[in-house]
């Protein structure tokens, strides 16, 4: 009952400004944690939150030479953190100057988009349209959507069809799909140094299994030359999947781990 009563007590005791405050911090630590999110320094952020934790740890368990080891560690963090996020900081204050900061919204279902995604490729492969198709999962992609021309749209089959439709200025590039919407077209991937792939497999193949090595993305590629689709997942790529298995394939995969 007293732990109650003072639980209350302090309550009580906030003022408006308080509240704003709060909100304000609320806002703020939120849109760090989104924009973060969408790039592989999420990665890192997370390896400073485990250096940070074994320091509070040690200093709780008076582990002194780990403690001391610990506090060295996170003093030059401080400066590293500054450099190696440099890109992404700049990307924040660019992001408030043109007031573009945004909130997740609704999208489609992944059951929806994966059904789209299948359509569309369906098609491709009827009309022998070549494409690459990139769906992001929990490593952010954006310095990957910076490469391409944004576009921020609901996802279509006519769309995707338009993009890769041959001699346009964006189809040699990959879509990217992030939060359920095609958030860039006409994009660079890094290709793969891999020299034991089939020879058949051309640039889109080894620019989707390059992507896959160093991220969890979902990359799907239609080959006009082959005649096939295949996925690439985890450094792997599977050829010559039947339309009809793509989308079981996309729901196994494609799942954010």
């Amino acid at each position: 009952m007293d732990t109650v009563k003072s639980v209350l007590a302090a309550f009580s005791g906030l003022r408006f400004q308080d509240l704003v405050d709060i909100f304000i911090l609320y806002v703020a630590v939120y849109y760090l944690i989104v924009f973060f999110k969408e790039t592989r320094t999420m990665q890192m952020l997370k390896g400073l939150a485990v250096l940070l934790a074994m320091s509070l740890l040690a200093q709780i368990l008076e582990l002194h030479t780990i403690g001391w080891i610990m506090v060295k560690i996170t003093e030059g963090l401080v400066f590293a953190f500054v450099v190696i996020f440099a890109p992404e900081l700049r990307q924040i204050f660019v992001d408030i100057g043109q007031r573009r900061i945004r909130f997740r919204s609704m999208f489609k279902s992944q059951e929806e988009l994966y059904a789209i995604i299948v359509d569309a490729c369906k098609q491709m492969l009827k009309k022998r349209v070549g494409c690459l198709i990139v769906i992001e999962r929990e490593v952010g992609l954006r310095e990957y959507i910076e490469t391409g021309s944004k576009i921020n749209a609901d996802i279509t089959s006519p769309l995707l069809l338009t993009i890769f439709f041959p001699k346009t200025q964006l189809h040699d590039g990959a879509v990217i799909i992030s939060h359920g919407k095609i958030a860039a077209a006409g994009c660079v991937l890094p290709l793969t140094q891999k020299s034991d792939i089939d020879p058949d497999l051309g640039m889109r193949h080894r620019a989707a299994l390059g992507l896959t090595e160093i991220t969890d993305a979902v990359a799907i590629v239609v080959s006009e030359d082959l005649r096939n689709i295949s996925l690439s997942v985890h450094g792997k790529i599977t050829p010559g999947i039947e339309p009809e298995n793509l989308k079981e394939m996309l729901e196994m995969y494609g799942k954010k781990s």
